[in-house]
């Protein structure tokens, strides 16, 4: 029956699906999901061959499989460690803060300060570089550190050819500067990548490329410039590692010979190689049972302990530290502490030695602080925190996180584990006095609670109803101690001890000899500040404010404030040469206004020039000004602070 057509095939067009108000996913978001389910689906881990999800997508992923396939195990090593980081997210400030770091005083061969280079030039200009990015949506940061850096020596042509290597993997020029550094035991050269290509559109590099590619480019480069490892440096590098408290590659070796934990390495293999390898693991793992990291189960069987890399990673770490600290101090007898932001519950008041970045390629900084209790302590800073504002010589003290009174109400109008905003707004009400609200009052609450339930901290039950731990406020402490990433320091002082003996103006100096002086050490920087009170009491007599009584000396009633004024009032007329304003004095208790114009940096403390239109007043600083830059605040002065609360009115409190 030729007529019929049963069987044609006739392709129907469905209508399209409704979206709705739906947003479209981005390109980018379609394309990584499509590279995901093209990968393999087995569920293997990376190690065993999985494609991670959007490994393949960006340029150098075919790069990435043809770098490194010269190298052997004789060549040379190179450890690279990248971070992408989002221009939008990390702040306006984040590329110059960064290039201000690591081009710092200290870090060059000869201990001077660094500058940044480039493709053609050893003195570029990271203003411009910073400019150029402003609009950018990413970077890239890289360390790059060949174990033999020493015997390189010229870290710049090393790092131009690398780069060069990459331009013709990524097919595309790349606009970079770079600072080397050799004040490490490991020299090494940071690199800052922007993230654009030569059209102008973003730069995105294969995950294989930077996990892979750019380390076997730069261990190619290095094996060429220096031939490969002989067979002694190699044995003499493991022999080495043996007895070390760190995380070394005879660990990586036994973890990878490790089967559920469990090291067996009775059979004794027939190469003369695997033998030196067999025995070298042998003797690190009777190092690691002595340090309890792993147990001797029969004749050459070990079980390595699950903790053993995060120990020997801290013991590592850790060893880093102390020596710095020894560095610093040497010569000078210390107790040296490390401080954590969980373990530095009592307060370190002392002298910055030192400061730098523990990790230069996420800024974190910390200092070397000589206490007044006699010791040196390492401090970590918090996130947070301006290494540029704690001068070498500074008095600072550090602040640990204590527990928030929220957290404290909270939990004790919880019943049973069960904390209810009705029932906590009904006893606010019934408390309240005139002018207050309870209803902002227990929302500030609430919103603790959303912060806290963030982190698995307590539950939601239901809307106003939330489960709450007993032990809340001690959790919510830790809490805070981890979102500090560090310690969080006060500068009380950038004046050094020397220049507060004689300066006209509140000093910590005077603030610490009105206090209690059992808490300097009679040896160290506490004995030092000791020596600089008494030298301070015959500046304060000479000038009239204090009177000496045989062997007492007797302070001047109101010291510190006298010393205060008279500090301002001389500032007050630089000011005044400098701007023809009038300046206007400002009494304990009252309101003062104006716009926020700069701040200024006194022995007494940092003070904020406040214009009202008709003159100005210098009244104590506070942190939250510097967001208010050109913006009109006001408050009450009390003593050494100034006292308000930021409202909805117009003017801001500070």
């Amino acid at each position: 029956m030729p007529d019929r057509d049963d069987n044609r095939f006739r392709p129907r067009v469905s209508p399209p699906k409704s979206r709705g108000r739906a947003r479209t996913p981005k390109f980018t978001t379609r394309v990584l999901k499509a590279a995901s389910h093209s990968g393999s689906t087995s569920g293997r881990s990376f190690r065993s061959g999985q494609v991670r999800s959007g490994a393949r997508l960006g340029r150098g992923h075919v790069a990435a499989k043809f770098a490194g396939q010269s190298l052997r195990g004789s060549s040379r090593r190179v450890v690279i460690k990248t971070r992408l980081v989002k221009l939008e997210k990390a702040g306006a400030r984040s590329t110059i803060t960064h290039l201000r770091y690591i081009e710092r005083d200290g870090v060059t061969k000869d201990g001077g300060k660094a500058h940044a280079y480039g493709p053609g030039t050893d003195e570029a200009d990271t203003a411009t570089f910073e400019e150029r990015g402003r609009e950018d949506r990413h970077q890239f940061r890289f360390i790059v550190s060949p174990e033999d850096a020493v015997d390189i020596g010229d870290l710049k042509t090393f790092t131009r050819n690398l780069m060069s290597h990459m331009e013709a993997d990524l097919g595309t020029k790349l606009d970079w500067v770079a600072v080397d550094h050799w004040n490490t035991d490991n020299p090494h050269c940071h690199i800052v990548l922007r993230g654009r290509k030569a059209d102008g559109s973003d730069l995105i590099i294969a995950r294989d490329y930077i996990s892979n590619g750019m380390r076997n480019r730069a261990c190619e480069l290095a094996t060429d410039w220096l031939g490969p490892r002989t067979e002694m440096e190699i044995r003499n590098g493991m022999l080495r590692e043996v007895e070390q408290e760190r995380w070394t590659g005879i660990d990586r070796m036994i973890q990878r010979e490790a089967k559920a934990g469990i090291i067996d390495l009775v059979s004794e293999p027939a190469d003369a190689q695997a033998r030196f390898r067999r025995t070298v693991m042998i003797g690190r793992l009777e190092r690691l049972t002595e340090m309890g990291l792993a147990d001797r189960t029969g004749s050459c069987v070990w079980a390595l302990h699950d903790a053993a890399e995060t120990a020997l990673r801290g013991m590592g770490e850790r060893g880093d530290i102390i020596r710095a600290m020894q560095r610093v101090m040497s010569g000078e007898k210390r107790e040296l502490v490390v401080l954590d932001a969980m373990s530095s519950q009592a307060p370190v008041i002392g002298r910055i030695v030192d400061k730098g970045l523990a990790d230069e390629l996420y800024d974190r900084a910390y200092l070397v602080v000589d206490g007044i209790d006699g010791r040196a302590h390492y401090v970590p800073l918090s996130v947070s925190a301006d290494l540029e504002a704690l001068p070498i010589g500074g008095i600072v003290e550090t602040r640990a996180a204590v527990e928030r009174g929220a957290d404290r109400t909270i939990a004790n109008l919880a019943m049973d584990g069960v904390y209810r905003t009705e029932d906590h707004l009904a006893v606010e009400r019934a408390e309240a006095k005139p002018g207050y609200d309870p209803e902002s009052f227990v929302a500030a609450h609430v919103r603790r609670l959303e912060a806290l339930r963030r982190v698995g901290i307590v539950d939601r039950m239901d809307e106003g109803v939330w489960r709450v731990p007993a032990d809340l406020a001690e959790r919510g402490k830790a809490h805070d101690a981890r979102g500090l990433g560090g310690v969080d320091v006060e500068l009380r002082s950038h004046l050094s001890l020397d220049r507060q003996t004689r300066a006209i103006g509140a000093t910590w100096l005077d603030r610490q000899r009105l206090g209690d002086a059992s808490s300097l050490a009679q040896t160290g920087f506490g004995a030092s500040v000791r020596d600089a009170m008494r030298e301070r009491e015959n500046f304060l007599v000479d000038q009239g404010l204090a009177e000496r009584r045989g062997q007492r000396v007797l302070l001047a009633r109101n010291l510190l404030a006298t010393l205060r004024d008279r500090e301002v009032e001389t500032a007050a007329k630089k000011i005044v040469e400098e701007t023809g304003l009038h300046h206007r004095a400002v009494r304990d208790g009252e309101h003062v206004a104006g716009i926020y114009r700069r701040s200024i940096m006194l022995a007494s403390g940092r003070f904020a020039m406040l214009d009202d239109g008709v003159g100005f007043s210098l009244v104590p600083w506070r942190p939250v000004l510097e967001k208010r830059l050109g913006q009109t605040v006001g408050g009450v002065v009390r003593g050494n602070s100034v006292s308000g609360e930021f409202g909805r009115h117009k003017g801001l409190g500070i």
